[in-house]
């Protein structure tokens, strides 16, 4: 009987495949021939004019992407499977708005040459995620290059567990690196970043350290110890509201930590040394963005004793990280609503963990010294707009089925977050996609007095010191009052 109701419930999914391209081919001949598959394929849909009415496979090409909802109706569609994995995000963004209409469900074909080399197959079709909807081009890598200043190398890599540390991990792990040193403050991240490669690089040599990047004393024996030639720097405090409450703990470890691994690099002869910062450094508003500018700065001075070159590489908001949007809202849909949003005119440049440790790694390739490197993300990209469309994704009706609720903007927050300062131009690099930042100048003897006092061991950290002084060193800065940008939400 439990047989019988399982081979009912797989007949009963009809497919409708869009891109009748080798991908899409490749997936209804499997589909086809599959026994006991959950999918049973009706036809696909493509805009290419000249394979409409065509047979691929035994499988009519019923039409076009516009057909899609007309199709779903007609042969009852249960699922469509988005097989184009050449497409760019803004092609499945288009794809995902026409098939909302409808009721079947959406799913995506991951990458194709992982496919049909046997190293995923069709259970590893997944539901549309928002990494799939980036209204651009992704980043890729000048492999080459990359595979010249990291293979054989020991590489160290601190805040290893994070979101972009332990992605970072996993992606210098494809090069072989003579070692790589996973650096990390929380042993259970670094747990889970040891599991990872372990499964994934059995043949890969890592060690493990337990450490504080405010420890000076422990990192400059762990850089001793291992002589690293490459260095990234992920560890920080990133949450601004958080940073709003406690200051002094972003000073220390944003501004005073960042220091100490870049002396300890140093002191060990590092030769790169690549550090995580932030859009929110431009023009911050908030404890977190002050905190990371002044640690661009500290670098940029770290960069002029020679030696090892520092640079640094700002980010927007990267997809799924701890702690950002896209869980949020994940879970207040799963909680069947409201969707909490600050300002219903936020907007936000967004990349994926996989770019931000890419482009990290690439910024190595292109260091001279000195250089704050910035990622070309297209257009900002509205916090609303996104909250929408994660709400369809989840087979709901913003408003209808999970409420949307307008907070208000929080201490410390932009509506619109910025690459560059006024008085910054993009200056091309060798990547396309990638460009270094002219014009980030500073006062050294502000930096230089700036770091004597807050590393003096009679500063108290007291709230009111730290702002004041974070104010001296960084002019246009202001912390915002705790009512400053509310809005209503109604």
């Amino acid at each position: 009987m439990v047989e019988e109701r399982a081979e009912a419930a797989r007949v009963n999914k009809p497919v409708l495949i869009v891109g009748a391209g080798v991908a899409g081919g490749v997936v209804a001949e499997i589909l086809t021939k599959r026994q006991n598959s959950d999918y049973k394929p009706v036809g696909f849909v493509d805009d290419d004019i000249s394979k409409q009415r065509q047979s691929i496979h035994g499988l009519p090409v019923l039409g076009c992407r516009k057909d899609i909802p007309t199709l779903v109706n007609r042969y009852n569609i249960s699922e469509i499977i988005i097989a184009i994995p050449s497409a760019a995000g803004r092609v499945i963004s288009q794809i995902v708005e026409i098939s909302q209409t409808s009721k079947a469900r959406l799913k995506i074909l991951p990458g194709f040459y992982d496919f049909i080399t046997g190293r995923i197959g069709i259970g590893h079709i997944r539901d549309i995620e928002m990494n799939d909807l980036l209204l651009r081009e992704p980043v890729s890598l000048d492999i080459g290059k990359i595979a010249q200043y990291l293979t054989g190398q020991n590489v160290l890599i601190t805040g290893a567990g994070g979101s972009i540390g332990s992605e970072l991990c996993l992606q210098v792990a494809k090069f072989s690196p003579g070692e790589l040193i996973l650096l990390g403050r929380g042993e259970n991240s670094i747990y889970e970043i040891e599991s990872k490669l372990k499964e994934k690089f059995p043949g890969l040599c890592f060690k493990t350290e337990i450490a504080d990047i405010k420890d000076s004393v422990r990192m400059k024996k762990i850089f001793d110890k291992y002589r690293p030639k490459v260095a990234y720097h992920a560890a920080a405090h990133k949450h601004v509201r958080f940073m709003e409450k406690f200051p002094g703990e972003a000073v220390k470890n944003n501004i005073i930590g960042t220091q100490i691994v870049a002396e300890a690099a140093y002191l060990a002869g590092t030769d790169i040394f690549v550090m995580l910062s932030t859009d929110k450094a431009v023009n911050p508003t908030s404890i977190m963005g002050a905190t990371k500018r002044v640690a661009e700065m500290v670098i940029q001075g770290m960069n002029a004793r020679g030696g090892t070159r520092y640079v640094a590489v700002r980010f927007g908001n990267v997809l799924g990280s701890r702690g950002s949007v896209i869980p949020l809202f994940k879970r207040q849909i799963a909680r069947g609503g409201p969707l909490t949003i600050t300002h219903p005119d936020m907007v936000r440049y967004f990349m994926t963990t996989l770019e931000a440790a890419q482009l990290v790694i690439q910024a190595g390739v292109m260091a001279k010294g000195g250089e704050i490197f910035v990622l070309d993300m297209g257009q900002p990209v509205k916090i609303l707009d996104l909250a929408k469309k994660l709400i369809r994704l989840s087979g709901y009706e913003p408003e209808k089925d999970i409420k949307l609720l307008f907070t208000g903007i929080s201490p410390g927050e932009k509506l619109v977050e910025q690459l560059l300062a006024e008085n910054e131009k993009p200056i091309p690099t060798s990547h396309q996609r990638i460009f270094a930042v002219s014009g980030c100048k500073q006062d050294s003897a502000k930096v230089d007095a700036f770091m004597n006092t807050i590393t003096n061991p009679e500063f108290s950290f007291q709230e009111e010191k730290v702002i004041d002084l974070l104010q001296e060193v960084l002019p246009g800065f202001r912390k915002a009052s705790s009512f400053l940008g509310m809005v209503s939400a109604e």
